[in-house]
């Protein structure tokens, strides 16, 4: 009985970091990955496209576009630096591909995000967002 116990315990172990081994990681699903979010309102069979989400060779999103019946309501890009997965600046578009708001990023010896500063189009400074983290 005991060789049984020992025998299942190492085949379960085998197959486990097996299947682990050949299950690609989240990021790298999206390598190059392009999501497009299509709605069709009742009544009608023609789809529109609602939203698109890009992601570059890393698996890092770098681009948003939320989509309205009369074209982009509305565009976001997302940059990195070097090879870091954290987000550092943040550029959101209005419908007319204008820049309306920037947003930089500072984080945490741990990769959470320290500090938000949002800026408007010109440069100047319009708010400071802070987090903090607790555990209960």
């Amino acid at each position: 009985m005991k060789k049984y116990v020992i025998l299942s315990i190492v085949l379960c172990l085998t197959v486990g970091s097996l299947w682990a081994q050949d299950k690609p990681t989240k990021r790298e699903r999206k390598k190059n990955l392009v999501v497009k979010e299509w709605n069709t309102k009742v009544g009608s069979s023609t789809p529109y496209l609602d939203n698109m989400v890009t992601y570059d060779e890393s698996g890092r999103k770098i681009e948003e576009i939320e989509y309205a019946s009369y074209g982009q309501k509305k565009r976001t890009t997302y940059e990195y630096e070097g090879s870091s997965s954290k987000c550092i600046r943040q550029i959101e578009y209005d419908d007319k591909n204008h820049a309306v708001r920037v947003k930089k990023f500072e984080y945490n010896d741990d990769g959470t995000r320290k500090t938000q500063y949002n800026y408007k189009p010109n440069g100047k400074l319009e708010s400071t967002k802070t987090f903090e983290y607790s555990y209960k």
